[in-house]
């Protein structure tokens, strides 16, 4: 009996161990396919990962990107603020440039007339003055009047011609002059023309010196003791000589 049980005991344990080797491998596998799913999931946790920190430096990106936007809205803003302020201040400017075009159409319609006024004003005072360079002076008045008759010729140019015409006159005044002319007898003298106070002549030998007399429109010849000074005015007007005090004979009323 006991040699029946014997026997038959190794196939069972045979069995059992079987059963046992095949309960570890599905242990096993299970073991194993629990770790694949591990793996599995811990590869998809990275790959999550690696979204979201993609996602992450995309959004930081995006506020960047916004942030500069934005700064460049708030200068265009200001930008914007500041032309309008120009904008507006050139239209004020382009008012006011308008009234001074109607000024200035005005005053382009004025400026004729007042050119040639100016112009005869200033040739009567040339035929009142004394008369040195008569001839030059009113030429000078002559050529300015036929320019004021050209068309062509703007206002601001006649205006110019004719301030140049009395800034010479006027710088008569402020000089010594001396040029060459002749008596009404034909003598070739020399002339001396201190500014307004006096005109002098003395003949090319130095022997005969005269001064213009206004009242009686003539010369009146000057004493010998005269010769000297008006030779010495001529020296210096022609720069022959440095500039000195003169002893000339003056009328009363004339300095």
């Amino acid at each position: 009996m006991f040699k029946f049980i014997k026997n038959i005991s190794l196939p069972v344990l045979f069995c059992f161990s079987l059963s046992v080797s095949a309960n570890e491998t599905n242990v096993e596998v299970n073991m194993e396919s629990i770790l694949e799913v591990g793996r599995e999931n811990q590869t998809l946790s990275a790959n999550s990962q690696d979204k979201i920190d993609q996602t992450e430096r995309q959004t930081d990106k995006i506020v960047n990107e916004y942030k500069v936007v934005n700064k460049q809205v708030e200068g265009l803003k200001l930008y914007n603020a500041q032309k309008r302020i120009q904008i507006q201040a050139q239209l004020d400017l382009m008012d006011k440039l308008d009234e001074q075009l109607v000024q200035v159409v005005v005053m382009q319609r004025q400026i004729p007339p007042l050119a040639e006024k100016m112009l005869d004003t200033l040739e009567t005072f040339i035929n009142l003055d004394t008369p040195f360079r008569s001839e030059e002076r009113k030429a000078r008045v002559d050529l300015v009047r036929s320019s004021l008759a050209k068309p062509k010729v703007t206002a601001s140019e006649q205006v110019r011609q004719v301030l140049e015409a009395y800034n010479i006159e006027a710088e008569y005044g402020r000089k010594i002059d001396t040029y060459e002319d002749k008596l009404a007898d034909g003598t070739v003298v020399n002339i001396l023309v201190i500014g307004r106070i006096g005109m002098f002549y003395q003949t090319k030998d130095e022997r005969t010196s005269g001064r213009w007399d206004n009242e009686t429109g003539t010369w009146e010849e000057l004493p010998g003791s005269y010769r000297k000074p008006i030779r010495d005015g001529i020296r210096m007007a022609k720069k022959l000589a440095p500039t000195d005090m003169l002893l000339m004979p003056v009328v009363k009323g004339e300095a």
